[in-house]
């Protein structure tokens, strides 16, 4: 299937048109007419090669929205016309533990990434959806609500299911106090869905400037970050703290925010190792955490969340002319709070 996209040619360079072949359908397989893609920025870390050695070209992008325009023999999940979804994985090896318990992420043989990968095959070079068409197993995708908006849909695939899985997880809801670290991309995600699943959430953020929109997303107090003598004034009662910068910090004036058996969830990815001070954990047996993206079946069920609670991302939609001067303004934070690809310019 011919293919039309911006690709990396090597690293660091900018983004440029590119013309590809995706893989014939197999018989599980959709076929995707893409109508967004979200810029993650992951995808810049990639396309720049800071988390290690990448596979050029390149075609970016793991938060895709579309509809099927496809399908192979043997699909039964999808119709042609369906709206669909794509993030962060395209598959995984479907026999360990993690696989079995719908814990997909987490596959002990490593999933497949949607991009910058090999698929199963270990020939075949995953390529992303900064382009006009996708080709993914019907089992690693999942049906978009029909009420919900596609541009704002696209960063649920990965911002959204990295913030609702761990709130999910650890029992957010009524009764509960909930922190959220940082308010871009993944931090507003968090944010909303505290706010849907009724827990009380607190916005720690190092811009005075995003407590109007803070609040506006359903926060119930916001905390300035710069002083973090602040910090220690608060009350010590959080259930849960999410960190979603990745910036270099000190974790433990967050940490002391914790009531008893409160946990402190990493998201972000640091630059380098977080120093924590050993007795914050120990005084009211706290821990420290970590979570990422979440498996297909907590996926559908976020999207669902996001169509009754009319749930979507904030975001600005860009053409792809615009991709390389969106990545420079994402890595200034110079958005609110997504940037998204209309792939239909493609």
């Amino acid at each position: 299937m011919q293919s039309k996209g911006y690709a990396v040619l090597e690293a660091s360079k900018p983004l440029v048109p590119f013309t590809f072949t995706r893989r014939e359908l197999r018989p599980a397989d959709v076929a995707v007419a893409i109508e967004y893609a979200g810029i993650c920025h992951s995808d810049i870390h990639q396309a720049r090669e800071e988390w290690g050695p990448a596979i050029f070209p390149m075609v970016p992008g793991h938060e895709i929205a579309g509809v099927v325009s496809a399908i192979g023999s043997a699909v039964t999940k999808f119709k042609v016309g369906d709206r669909i979804g794509v993030g962060v994985f395209i598959d995984s090896c479907r026999e360990c533990s993690s696989c079995k318990a719908g814990l997909e992420q987490y596959c002990t043989q490593g999933m497949t990434g949607t991009y910058n990968g090999y698929e199963r095959d270990g020939k075949t070079v995953a390529q992303g959806g900064y382009s006009d068409n996708f080709v993914v197993d019907q089992d690693y995708a999942v049906k978009i609500p029909s009420n919900l908006d596609m541009a704002g849909v696209a960063p649920l695939l990965c911002a959204g299911i990295t913030l609702y899985s761990p709130l999910k997880n650890w029992g957010a809801g009524k009764g509960k106090k909930v922190g959220v670290i940082g308010l871009g991309g993944l931090g507003h995600m968090g944010l909303k869905f505290s706010a849907a699943l009724g827990a009380h959430t607190t916005v720690f953020s190092h811009s005075p400037s995003k407590e109007k929109d803070a609040r506006a997303m359903g926060a119930d107090d916001f905390v300035v970050t710069k002083d973090l003598d602040t910090l220690a004034k608060l009350p010590k009662d959080f259930d849960l703290i999410l960190n979603t910068v990745s910036a270099d910090m000190d974790l433990t004036p967050f940490v002391d925010l914790l009531q008893l058996d409160g946990t402190l969830v990493l998201i972000g990815l640091p630059g380098k190792p977080y120093e924590i001070n050993t007795p914050s954990l120990l005084g009211q047996r706290r821990s420290i955490s970590g979570s990422m993206i979440g498996g297909i079946a907590e996926t559908q069920e976020m999207l669902d969340f996001c169509g009754k609670h009319n749930i979507l991302s904030e975001v600005e939609v860009i053409e792809p002319g615009y991709i390389n001067e969106a990545y420079e303004r994402t890595v200034k934070s110079d958005v609110k709070y997504r940037f998204v690809i209309d792939t239909k310019k493609f």
